[in-house]
């Protein structure tokens, strides 16, 4: 039996968190679906166009990653995507609770889509797109927390350069 999952998430931008847990996702299912989110609510940096462009230059390594985008129910996409798991990185206690309440809630919405939970890489467990890109926008160096294509883009944003 072939099992697909999606790995939900606005990526803006993509972190090396992400990144692991991609990785890690990747070996585990037959196939992983990085989902990136069209969230009307959000005020992204970067484009949806641009995010996604991002992640395909992270996954083009892994032959059974591949990045597509949603918009709706996240149960809904999974089940049309013929996905029965839902990848949720979790960094610390107050990301657990959320995700709780979302995976509760996702299970009743469709009981055939389990939530599975991933922890990052130690080195990773701080790590947040917010973070990454409030440090950009005051100058600082994003080197070592995003992939350097990510830091390029994340220059050009907000220095021009």
């Amino acid at each position: 039996m072939r099992i697909s999952a999606v790995y939900p998430g606005t990526f803006d931008p993509v972190t090396y968190g992400h990144v692991d847990l991609i990785k890690r996702g990747a070996a585990i299912f037959d196939h992983l679906y990085v989902a990136v989110l069209k969230n009307t609510d959000k005020l992204p940096l970067f484009t949806v166009e641009e995010r996604v462009e991002m992640l395909e230059e992270v996954v083009r390594a892994f032959r059974n990653v591949s990045v597509t985008t949603f918009c709706g129910l996240l149960v809904d996409y999974a089940e049309k995507v013929g996905a029965s798991v839902i990848v949720r990185g979790i960094r610390a206690v107050s990301d657990y609770e959320y995700e709780l309440q979302m995976a509760m809630m996702n299970r009743r919405l469709s009981a055939r889509v389990e939530t599975v939970f991933m922890m990052p890489a130690e080195a990773y467990s701080y790590l947040s797109s917010r973070l990454v890109k409030e440090i950009s926008l005051l100058g600082g160096s994003v080197k070592g927390l995003v992939p350097p294509g990510v830091e390029k883009r994340l220059k050009k944003k907000h220095l021009g350069a």
